[in-house]
């Protein structure tokens, strides 16, 4: 059954929302913010944490944000995952400060180019139950590929049956933004979801586009049941109006 997973989006050390496809290095000035929380990271992981929303995400987006991820750790001790930036040299640091497992994407493509070596060695490093790989894609000429650098550089691999069935070996967990409708709250990209119900073998939470409880409702029907959503911009914690914080806590609660 699909449930509804939380999120912790970090720009500059604070708590933001953010037009996945805007985050640019090059042209700052093009960034298209949703949301900036008034809040601090740790207010956020206490809100999952009393509420038992598990398998939530923090993602550094870019540099300044180390000091916010460690406050959100804090807060809730194993209980929050973390990503952005993570290394075989930092990756041990980080599960130390209290993450329950590590997320990974452009490690894993030097040049954009996938290095199972590296998955390998980050595999062996944190054991593959703290290694959540992060496919976060892009279409391209009907195909998904791995985004990489903020969504903004294309990689070699392409999401699909054969590429997820070997990351599978390697991880215990699948995170999934569809870069090009994230923080635009105009629906999830359907047919990612579709196939990743098919695909996936392990648990997988998808991002991007959700804008009310109908897209928990319509994923859960897409991928029957196993691909898992998480909400951003939409949600009112993130001064969206299209889904509420509780609405998806009592979801959860009736779908255990």
């Amino acid at each position: 059954m699909t449930r509804f997973n939380g999120c912790i989006d970090l720009h500059h050390g604070k708590v933001k929302q953010i037009v996945g496809g805007s985050l640019l290095d090059d042209s700052p000035d093009q960034l298209t913010t949703n949301f900036v929380s008034e809040e601090s990271p740790s207010f956020y992981s206490k809100l999952y944490k009393e509420n038992n929303v598990t398998r939530c995400h923090v993602i550094k987006l870019g540099p300044n944000n180390d000091e916010a991820a460690k406050e959100a750790l804090a807060a809730w001790p194993n209980g929050l995952q973390v990503g952005g930036g993570i290394t075989l040299d930092n990756a041990q640091h980080w599960l130390s400060l209290g993450a329950s497992k590590v997320i990974v994407t452009s490690y894993l493509f030097p040049g954009a180019t996938f290095s199972k070596e590296r998955l390998i060695q980050l595999c062996e490093l944190v054991g593959k139950d703290r290694l959540v790989v992060d496919v976060s894609c892009r279409k391209k000429n009907n195909k998904w590929l791995v985004a990489m650098d903020k969504w903004q550089t294309m990689t070699d691999m392409e999401v699909n049956k054969e590429t997820l069935d070997m990351l599978s070996q390697y991880c215990s967990e699948f995170l999934i933004h569809a870069a090009d409708v994230e923080g635009l709250c105009n629906g999830i990209d359907e047919a990612l979801v579709e196939r990743l119900g098919e695909w996936v073998t392990i648990p997988a939470t998808y991002a991007g586009g959700g804008r009310s409880m109908e897209d928990l409702k319509l994923v859960d029907k897409l991928s029957n049941g196993k691909v898992d959503l998480t909400f951003g911009s939409a949600l009112d914690i993130f001064g969206g109006n299209g889904v509420t914080f509780q609405e998806c806590v009592e979801w959860n609660e009736q779908h255990k």
